[in-house]
């Protein structure tokens, strides 16, 4: 590992084994949001597709309860920024006549092959951009701007027959792993209100894991579905780069290196829905659905990079050596230099405006700006770019096995003494993983959730 990077490392944990006490004391409430009241809030959106289609319920119904768990939850989790709930509401009730109509007339089958989604409610990112919402992601500069069209993912949703309820905080400029900023504030964690929900999806992600969410259209540069999903307990996908078009995010940039590493994509709780909300994103036949086998798969895991918390290594393990016992799955251990391959306003001036207060520019897009105009001080960067299209190559048909994060989630305000952590993530965003391979990823994600369970929240009210 590069000499600049243990530096970096080192003086982070520092910082972090001082200022560890100081966190405790201000962040000593352990309180989640209020437990699940509703069954219907329990099932994943497959399930109620199914459950609209046949009569079960109503879109109408189903549109009502998730509204009211938001309303419920949010005074806690502030993680609404914008909504569309009467508008929503209206849409769901033309929902029921339009399902109604094709079972009179016998074309059922045909109207929810054509809409998939067909009276599903779903959360947008801020940045992923819903027409009349907001789209100011979290900027000063930008407060009170809203969105003139629907992004290219968000209108297939729509088109799919999903109804759009509002869209969720971020970190300004989606420039941050923990989602804060000084225009909507600060998110909460929903199983820990004085932890982060995580970044730059923090929003998506404390929604959906408290049961006020089923779908999520998030989006992904550096682990801004990944960590997020992770902190809240859900499941969080980064497509293969170019699968799902980027059209309407904001921010973008002219760069042509951009795509290649921002993703839109799904969060949600249960590994069925994954494939569904995909398939609508990317569109018809962008998605090689072949039956995916994971009998012959090669699983790659390392945790030698940075310390991880016993508790995360301890999952890996085991889902590592499920994976090879129970799937006949051959293990492999790969890289320690993943920092290294994944790699205008005066800047010291801003962060000094920052720690004073009185800059209209977030801390922690500061800090993304540091640590882009540094390049945490690698030298031999073709090196390392040469090791990871080697690797690339080698991982083909298989999967890695990574934490997302080095622990569970950090207290709020830690995320400046915890960056090392998010080192873990950088490999896949270099490599462009999973490179066409993300049935595979959602045939590993079914199997680890048959095996381990998945999404859980305390228990629900009867």
């Amino acid at each position: 590992m590069e000499l600049g990077v243990r530096l970096v490392g080192v003086i982070l944990r520092i910082l972090y084994v001082l200022t560890a006490p100081l966190f405790w004391l201000l962040a000593r409430n352990t309180k989640s949001v209020s437990p699940i009241r509703d069954p219907i809030l329990l099932r994943s959106a497959t399930n109620l597709v199914t459950a609209i289609r046949n009569g079960e319920l109503t879109s109408e119904k189903v549109t009502y309860a998730f509204i009211g768990r938001i309303h419920e939850v949010n005074l806690q989790l502030n993680a609404v920024v914008d909504q569309r709930f009467r508008e929503a509401m209206e849409e769901a009730r033309a929902v029921d006549g339009e399902v109604a109509a094709a079972r009179s007339a016998g074309t059922l089958d045909q109207l929810f092959k054509n809409k998939p989604l067909l009276g599903i409610p779903f959360t947008v990112k801020e940045s992923c951009s819903l027409a009349g919402l907001s789209n100011a992601v979290g900027c000063v500069d930008w407060e009170g701007r809203r969105a003139t069209s629907d992004g290219e993912a968000v209108a297939r949703m729509r088109k799919a027959g999903g109804i759009p309820l509002l869209v969720s905080n971020t970190p300004e400029l989606c420039l941050g792993w923990e989602t804060t900023n000084l225009v909507t504030g600060t998110t909460n964690n929903p199983y820990c209100i004085a932890r982060t929900s995580g970044g730059s999806s923090g929003g998506e992600s404390a929604l959906l894991g408290c049961g006020a969410s089923v779908a999520s259209v998030s989006s992904d540069i550096a682990g801004s579905i990944r960590i997020p999903a992770a902190f809240c307990g859900v499941f969080g996908h980064k497509p293969t780069p170019g699968l799902v078009p980027y059209e309407g995010h904001i921010p973008t940039l002219s760069d042509p290196l951009f795509p290649q590493y921002l993703s839109v994509g799904p969060q949600c709780r249960f590994a069925e829905d994954l494939s569904l909300l995909l398939r609508v994103m990317a569109g018809p036949g962008a998605l090689d659905e072949t039956p995916v086998s994971c009998d012959k798969l090669r699983a790659g895991h390392s945790l030698a990079l940075i310390e991880v918390e016993p508790a995360l290594r301890d999952v890996i393990e085991r889902a590592a050596l499920y994976l090879r016992d129970e799937c006949g799955a051959a293990l492999c251990h790969e890289l320690e230099n993943t920092v290294e391959m994944s790699r205008d306003k005066s800047l010291i001036l801003e962060i000094f405006k920052s720690l004073c207060g009185t800059s209209s520019r977030s801390l922690q897009a500061l800090g993304f700006t540091l640590l882009h105009r540094t390049g945490l001080f690698i030298q031999d960067t073709s090196r390392y770019c040469r090791l990871a299209e080697e690797f690339k190559d080698r991982i083909q048909d298989g999967v890695l096995l990574y934490p997302v994060f080095s622990s569970r989630a950090y207290r709020h305000g830690q995320v400046f003494t915890r960056t090392s952590g998010f080192c873990y993530s950088m490999l896949f965003n270099v490599l462009g993983l999973p490179a066409t391979a993300d049935r595979l990823c959602f045939a590993v994600a079914k199997q680890l959730e048959k095996a381990f369970g998945g999404w859980n929240f305390p228990q629900m009210i009867t």
